[in-house]
């Protein structure tokens, strides 16, 4: 029998901790004792503080006269793309050092702002890199439902953590499906808002290349709207941060009145699935009632995307020398490679194109409220393969092909959610996107809420088994 401690929602876990009715410290032990107990198989969080630590910051918590904010007392670890004051940044790569980092990030910030005991560290592949996270200084994360196959990426340690109930709710980032494919994959909800509603404040965060949001994940819709409130809001350091009150996020949601849901199932050929994710994700649009059946084609989505992401890692190459380049790994080299051949003609293409697929989604969504698909192209894949190399009975190019569901969405400027649609005949996690309209997260959240209400998955715990296979080269 697992304790309710780590089974309960964060929200409930939440209302009770505000009540009183159980402590942090309570709270914080279960999910300690759940860790021990499951990650030497699952290596989601394989960096964390030393216990007594963590205990003291929940005592000083239970010693408070009134709650410190919305997540008082929950226990979370942050993606390691993100600093923790004194705990050490490896961005899973072996050229950087493991020296604790002098000041919070944003997001740590935030989230010891609003009450939350942070724990430790959630794992993610090299640079965040690739939808599979595996990494020469952690090593792989494994997925709790299978644990022979990948826990996606690049938030997979994020969505393994949740699903496997070492945490109530977790972080992550997005910059091509790294919220959405992690969470689809594991059987839980994460949400790719838009860009600036959750501020940032690198220094390269105001380029051409701003895809990359961060994001909550959960294992219900409200938990991922909580955590949302807390994330989002201006900050006076990232020029395109949203002026919006993050309150407007915090559970309850309302229900949603009927919704119009446009299928737009493989977006006109953008991409190419599976049959299981695509029929079962086709079924949980539908489950709220009629979903119109779109002809849509996300015209130069794919090539908005290569550019721009490849624009990121021209800046993350310029940040290191060519021998720190070349100990990295090969999708990691390849992407700097061709951010660096990028030229002003190919921005300029973009730029055009971009503005093409604005217009064609405001008028969508002068007809529909909610664009539906499938969150990703294949059920999560053995530990041992780097990404799938045929899907749908067709070979991928390279490895951002099967990626294609969730980057295409990112190249629309649009926030989107995963949340679980069911499962495959071999017992494994598949996900529905959902996407609305630039700055509509609330009412994104009212839907998917909704649907989840037909068909919850939330409540289910997967059993962790011993893993036969082991990981990808590390090349």
């Amino acid at each position: 029998m697992l304790n309710p401690l780590i089974t309960a929602s964060a929200t409930e876990l939440a209302e009770q901790l505000q009540a009183r009715e159980i402590s942090a410290v309570e709270v914080v032990e279960a999910h300690l004792e759940r860790i021990d107990e499951v990650d030497g198989i699952v290596n989601a969080v394989p960096f964390r503080r030393e216990r007594e630590a963590v205990l003291a910051d929940a005592e000083q918590l239970d010693a408070l006269v009134e709650p410190l904010g919305p997540l008082h007392g929950l226990p979370v670890a942050v993606k390691d793309l993100q600093n923790v004051a004194g705990l050490p940044t490896s961005h899973g790569s072996p050229v950087m050092p493991l020296t604790p980092q002098p000041n919070d990030g944003l997001v740590a910030e935030r989230l010891r702002a609003a009450g939350a005991v942070i724990i430790g560290k959630t794992n993610t592949p090299e640079w965040g890199t690739g939808s599979h996270t595996f990494n020469p200084v952690y090593g792989l994360t494994r997925n709790p439902w299978n644990t022979d196959r990948s826990a996606g990426g690049s938030s997979g340690g994020a969505a393994a953590a949740l699903a496997a109930r070492m945490l109530p709710i977790a972080d992550g980032s997005d910059l091509g499906g790294s919220l959405r494919n992690p969470a689809s994959f594991n059987g839980v909800v994460g949400l790719r808002p838009t860009v600036g509603t959750v501020p940032s404040r690198d220094a390269r965060s105001h380029s051409l290349s701003r895809f990359g949001v961060e994001g909550p994940m959960g294992r219900t819709v409200a938990d991922v709207s909580l955590l949302l409130a807390v994330l989002a809001g201006p900050h006076p350091l990232d020029a395109v941060s949203r002026p919006i009150d993050p309150s407007v996020f915090l559970p309850p949601l309302e229900p949603a009145e009927t919704p119009r849901i446009g299928w737009i199932g493989d977006a006109g050929g953008a991409f190419v699935c599976d049959d299981e994710p695509m029929a079962l994700a086709r079924h949980a649009a539908g489950v709220l009632g009629t979903v119109a059946e779109l002809d849509v084609s996300l015209d130069g989505a794919e090539r908005i995307f290569r550019v721009i992401r490849g624009i990121s890692y021209r800046g993350l190459a310029a940040a290191f020398t060519p021998d720190q380049i070349g100990r990295m790994k090969a999708t990691v080299r390849e992407n700097m490679a061709y951010g660096k051949s990028i030229t002003a003609d190919d921005i300029v293409e973009v730029d055009e194109l971009r503005s093409k697929l604005h217009r064609q989604l405001f008028d969508l969504f002068n007809d529909i409220d909610i664009l539906a698909l499938p969150t990703t192209q294949v059920a999560a894949f053995p530990t041992d393969w780097e990404f799938p190399t045929v899907v749908g009975g067709e070979e991928m190019t390279d490895y951002l092909g099967w990626m294609m569901s969730c980057c295409v969405i990112t190249a629309t400027g649009c926030p989107a959610i995963s949340i679980p649609a069911g499962f495959t005949s071999e017992g494994l996690p598949v996900g529905l996107q959902l996407v609305a309209p630039i700055g509509a997260e609330r009412r994104l959240l009212e839907v998917a809420a909704a649907i989840e209400d037909r068909i919850p998955y939330h409540h289910l715990v997967p059993e962790i088994g011993e893993p036969t296979l082991g990981g990808p080269a590390q090349a």
